[in-house]
């Protein structure tokens, strides 16, 4: 195997460990935020648990994050929760920040 080679690997690795963090990383903010959203619905017990997975699901509609967006916030809404789109947003950025100290410190 030539250093070309090697490096090609090399950056290839890399990449592929990256993309599996941040997806372990999208994945965990989901969950809080579907923890985060449940209280706020009142959920308790399984169903808290139940909720966030559905939150992890939805995140698999399409790509980026505005599908998890549209799920929280329109549960939020059809629960009479007085939520905005800001008060939503601010949570899935606290949520990044803190899934993102979690998987790091964990690695």
């Amino acid at each position: 195997m030539t250093t070309f080679d090697e490096r090609e690997a090399g950056f290839e690795a890399k990449f592929t460990h990256d993309a599996d963090v941040e997806f372990r990383v999208n994945s965990r903010r989901n969950k809080l935020l579907g923890h985060w959203a449940a209280a706020k619905l009142g959920m308790t017990g399984d169903a808290v648990d139940t909720y966030a997975k559905a939150v992890i699901a939805s995140d698999f509609e399409e790509p980026g994050e505005e599908d998890v967006f549209r799920k929280v916030l329109g549960d939020l809404v059809a629960g009479n929760v007085a939520a905005t789109d800001l008060d939503v947003r601010a949570a899935m950025g606290d949520c990044l920040i803190e899934a993102r100290r979690q998987i790091m410190g964990a690695a």
